[in-house]
């Protein structure tokens, strides 16, 4: 079963600006977390392939 979806467009004076909206029961399934980094790859004009990347470590990286 697919989801359609409708690209937006914002336009500024100076910009664009293009979003595509991922369906909540999509994000559920691939069970996405708020402020994960995905990586987007255009296979051709008619296929994006949409890839997480690796959470970066948590070692070392703690304040205290």
């Amino acid at each position: 079963m697919g989801y359609p979806t409708k690209v937006q467009l914002i336009q500024r004076k100076e910009s664009q600006q293009w979003y595509v909206n991922l369906p909540a029961a999509v994000a559920a399934a691939m069970d996405f977390q708020k402020g994960e980094t995905v990586e987007w790859t255009i296979q051709d004009r008619q296929h994006l392939l949409l890839k997480r990347r690796p959470a970066p470590s948590s070692q070392g990286s703690r304040k205290r």
